[in-house]
Parts: structure tokens; C-alpha cells; sequence
């Protein structure tokens, strides 16, 4: 987990971090990238005289470090914007825009007046006698000028453009971290292949640092994307929502059976690959969905393990802030209802990584 002799260390400027990572060259070898190469090799001859590649730049709701839930060991994790399905329990709904939006949680505003005056879309409304702030949804254009002086937390932008640089700047600022857990980076979202050229870029950049790199997917992708950033990732966290076709459709609005065919081309790769399970109470915790987890478990021999993700609320109480209508709310399952699902799974010769 040492990062590349000779590379630079994470007190460079982001700028001079993308420069030195854009110009390495990707390869359709996996094992060539599972450990950084020498120094002599880090930047190609062949490429020591290009010009300046410019830096790609995406669209990033969240970095979120210290995780231990998205892959090995610490980890930190780049959420990106945009998802290619709309899982009606999805718990980062914010993630599901292409676009920035505007947090608004009333119950933090001090009544200060300050945005009312700064939005030049005059969205937002203080009634002085009763200190009730209201946002007028229709006339926002997210320019974010209501949140800079937002010291109450009240109004926030949530998306921001990002370039590559400054994302691995983030990242590679906890490497002690990683080199210590065998821990890495992690791609979510949002469906981070949804933003294809920017999450390639994160991956090789991280990858030429000498990171552990892990991709959480839904799946719901052109093979094409897959096939492209196969070379720069470790690990990928995939997500199995639903066996029935026509349920997949109705929980995710997306279909299902390419989502098999990419997990398929995947396994045949040898690509490691750890199937993961949103279970929400009466919807996908059926019998026969689980019937199906299992049949697909055993096809494909080579996965890494399957792991249970409990439903939880975060994502309806997200709703509010952002103006958007509220969803359907689910039970939220105890450790027993979870054991269960566990030993269901066990029951059809499945291991699940929870315990």
C-alpha cells in the first residue's frame, strides 16, 4: 500500500497532482496495476514530451472519510452525482441529481434575514413577526449565494464541481490511513459510472498512487463503461436489488437483465467482485428473491462474498430538505429480522460477510 516511489507526496497542489497521475498510460492488465511499478517506469518515456493533458472535472456531493463500510479497511469515499436507476428506497437521493441542490432544513435557520437579501432570484421569504422562513423552490436557480453566509447551516449546496486533483488531494491526505488497514478509495454515489470520464480519471489517478481502489455499482451501465475502467479497480461492490423482472422495474424503474449480463461479463474477467443486498421489509425480503440471490451465487463461483445492507430512513428524511415530495417509508429491520434474512440466505448454501 505504498504509494509510487518517487510520486508526489499529498502536500502537493492539486494541479501538480493531476499532471503527474494524467499521464500514465491504461493497460487491460489487471495484475500490471495491482502494485505500483517502480520508479523508473512510473511516467513512460513515450509520453514524457505531451503536452499537458487537462484535467477532467466532475460533479461530487460528498467526501467522506474514516469509512469502514465500503470496501476494506479505512477507506475514504467520493460520492458522485447522477444515477442511472431510482430505487424507491434509496438512501442518498441527493445523489440521484446531475445537477447541485439546495439543502433547506428550517428547523436550523436563526432568522437572520441575511438570505433574503442576497438572492438575486428574491426565493427567499422572512416573515418578521414570526421568524418563518420560507424558499420558493420555483424561483431558486442554485447559484448558492443564499448559503455563503449560512453560518447556521440552514441553506446549503449540495454538489459541487470538482477536478480530479482536488479529489485525490482529500484522498490521499489520510494514505497512513490506508497503509496501515489496507484500505483505499471508493467510488459511490449516485451510480458513479454515470459521470464515466471523471470516475475513470479518480480510479487511474488513484491507482497510480499506489491506492487500493473499489467501485460500488448498481450495474445499470453500458458494458462499454465497465470494460473501461476495469483495469483501475480492486474490488467491485455490486449491487443485486431484485430477482423478478417486473419487481425490478417497479423498485428501480430500470430493467434488470443487463445488469446480470454486465455481473456475468464481470466474474468471467476474474474481477473481484462482492455482491451486495439492499433487503427492505416487504419488498425484496421474499422467498423467491432470495431464491434467486442464491441461484446466481452459485453460477458464479469466483464472487468474493455477499453482504446484507439493511434498509434504513435515511434517504426519507433527505426528501424534505431538498423540496422533494416524500417517498414511501418501509420498516426498519432489528438485528433479529436481519439474522433471519443471514440464515435464510444460509439455508440456500449462501455466506454472508455480515457477522
Amino acid at each position: 500500500m505504498q504509494p509510487c516511489s518517487g510520486a508526489p507526496n499529498s502536500t502537493l497542489n492539486s494541479t501538480a497532482i493531476w499532471s503527474y497521475a494524467s499521464v500514465v498510460t491504461p493497460t487491460t492488465s489487471l495484475d500490471s496495476h495491482r502494485k505500483c511499478r517502480p520508479k523508473s517506469s512510473c511516467v513512460p518515456n513515450s509520453t514524457m514530451s505531451s503536452p499537458p493533458q487537462p484535467e477532467p472535472r466532475g460533479r461530487v456531493f460528498e467526501i467522506q472519510r474514516f469509512s469502514i463500510h465500503d470496501g476494506p479497511g479505512i477507506r475514504t469515499t467520493v460520492f458522485l452525482q447522477g444515477c442511472t436507476l431510482a430505487c424507491l428506497w434509496c438512501h442518498n437521493p441527493e445523489g440521484g441529481s446531475s445537477r447541485p441542490v439546495l439543502s433547506f432544513q428550517p428547523d436550523k435557520c436563526v432568522a437572520c434575514g441575511w438570505c433574503v437579501s442576497a438572492c438575486p432570484e428574491q426565493a427567499h421569504h422572512l416573515d418578521v413577526e414570526t421568524g418563518t422562513h420560507t424558499l420558493d423552490r420555483d424561483r431558486c436557480r442554485v447559484c448558492g449565494a443564499c448559503t455563503e453566509q449560512c453560518y447556521s447551516g440552514a441553506l446549503e449546496v449540495v454538489g459541487r464541481d470538482m477536478g480530479v486533483g482536488e479529489v485525490l488531494q482529500d484522498v490521499l491526505a489520510d494514505i497512513p490511513f490506508y497503509e496501515t488497514s489496507d484500505g483505499g478509495m471508493t467510488l459511490s454515489g449516485g451510480e458513479p459510472l454515470a459521470q464515466l470520464d471523471f470516475a475513470a480519471a479518480l480510479l487511474q489517478g488513484a491507482r497510480h498512487h499506489g491506492l487500493h481502489t473499489a467501485l460500488e455499482t448498481c450495474g445499470s451501465v453500458p458494458l462499454a463503461h465497465l470494460e473501461r475502467i476495469l483495469p483501475w479497480v480492486d474490488l467491485f461492490l455490486y449491487d443485486i436489488k431484485e430477482s423478478a423482472p417486473e419487481r425490478h422495474r417497479e423498485f428501480t424503474g430500470g430493467d434488470g437483465a443487463p445488469i446480470i449480463a454486465n455481473l456475468r461479463y464481470l466474474h468471467g474477467t476474474g474481477a473481484a467482485i462482492r455482491l451486495r443486498l439492499p433487503l427492505i421489509p416487504t419488498m425484496n425480503d421474499r422467498p423467491d428473491h432470495l431464491d434467486g440471490v442464491a441461484e446466481l451465487v452459485h453460477e458464479l463461483p469466483g464472487l468474493e462474498g455477499v453482504e446484507i445492507m439493511p434498509y434504513h430512513r435515511l434517504g426519507t428524511s433527505k426528501m424534505s430538505r431538498f423540496g422533494w415530495p416524500q417517498g414511501p417509508e418501509f420498516e426498519t429491520p432489528d438485528d433479529a429480522m436481519v439474522e433471519g434474512w443471514i440464515t435464510a440466505l444460509g439455508q440456500r448454501g449462501v455466506t454472508v460477510r455480515n457477522r
